[in-house]
């Protein structure tokens, strides 16, 4: 596509391996040449919410001599199998170590899990390109909002209705960025029975971890597994067209890519920055359950602010990309229907139950 379309048409430049400077400028890491933007060119920001991840961030811990830290990448370079795995973090990262550890032969009891927040997760079984599982979902989380006391008892109810899940179920989780786990994972997960609860760790020593609420003696040739970069970092929302630049954020709650090609379609369509930020909202992402519902509410506005236009109804008609779509084929099937009509019965009632339960104000609903 790069070379034999968008190259010859003149209208794109390709300059690979460069950072970005700002004020419209740009340098290449490999020969040192800076470029800079044409006049009235529009920068699209896509590092906005650009996260922090283990092979770029070091440890937000102390790492005393002889002490062995790797990032999470680096697992699968390991030359010898050591006495002990010490994974620490609680998000995707950390689960997905620990189940590529255990899908490797890896015993759970060789596995240490220091843990600082218990998570919820979204069971991958139902946040799937089916209509009738994905909108089911939707309905079911509005449900149990007009039902729920509490940011609490909501998610306790969406596992209860199979949308969430949890590891340990003695435990009520107060992390919610909500990442997507299977069944079979979550089984997995589970196995590890030495979980550290003793808050952030402050530093390794060979055969010592230091935490928030005490220490922990671990082997002292353990591996101490990097999983706890902070992920994305939060800033505040910002609107998406301004003079300078397309600032790429959600305009919905989840699925970002969707959002992406939005904010493409909207930029082709609409003639003014304003118009275009009218159907096009940034919605926030979450870390607690409280966020959570904050996310839900502002990203369901948006979305009905852009569904509320019939140009862009039916372009998110055709996109694969867009969850919600229900293919022609699948229009008429019962599952489908069911789902659809209790999704519309219940979404606006659960949005305002949310709110509510999240202390919102109508002014801060968008």
């Amino acid at each position: 596509m790069l070379n034999k379309r968008l190259l010859p048409s003149g209208r794109v430049e390709f300059h690979p391996c460069s950072e970005y400077l700002g004020d419209g400028s740009f340098v290449s890491r490999i020969s040192g040449q800076r470029h800079l933007a044409r006049p009235g060119c529009r920068i699209v920001d896509a590092g906005y919410l650009a996260p922090e991840i283990p092979a770029t961030t070091p440890p937000p811990f102390a790492v005393s001599e002889g002490a062995r830290v790797i990032p999470v990448g680096e697992l699968p370079e390991l030359e010898e199998a050591p006495p002990e795995f010490v994974v620490v973090g609680a998000g995707k990262t950390a689960t997905d170590a620990c189940v590529w550890l255990l899908d490797n032969g890896v015993e759970p009891d060789a596995i240490s899990w220091v843990r600082p927040r218990e998570p919820w997760m979204l069971n991958r079984a139902v946040i799937q390109p089916d209509p009738a599982a994905f909108i089911g979902a939707g309905a079911d989380i509005m449900e149990a909002a007009i039902a729920a006391s509490s940011a609490d008892d909501l998610f306790l109810r969406l596992e209860a209705a199979g949308v969430m899940l949890r590891i340990d179920r003695s435990r009520v989780p107060t992390m919610a960025k909500t990442p997507t786990l299977a069944q079979w994972e979550l089984d997995l997960l589970r196995s590890i029975e030495r979980v550290v609860r003793m808050g952030h760790i402050r530093g390794v020593e060979p055969g010592r971890i230091s935490l928030a609420d005490g220490d922990v003696a671990i082997h002292r040739d353990a591996a101490v597994v990097h999983c706890a970069a902070a992920g994305f970092l939060y800033p505040p929302l910002v609107p998406i067209w301004s003079d300078e630049a397309i600032t790429i954020q959600p305009v919905r709650a989840g699925f970002p890519c969707f959002g992406a090609a939005l904010i493409g379609y909207a930029e082709a369509t609409r003639d003014t920055d304003e118009d275009k930020n009218r159907v096009c909202h940034p919605s926030p992402l979450s870390d607690t359950p409280a966020d959570w519902m904050v996310m839900q509410v502002i990203g369901g506005r948006a979305a009905q602010a852009f569904n509320a236009e019939p140009d862009i109804r039916e372009w998110a008609g055709g996109v694969a990309l867009n969850p919600s779509r229900i293919p022609p084929e699948r229009a008429g099937d019962a599952d489908v229907t069911e789902a659809d009509q209790r999704f519309r019965a219940t979404v606006e009632g659960g949005i305002e139950a949310m709110a509510a339960l999240a202390g919102m104000g109508p002014g801060d609903w968008t």
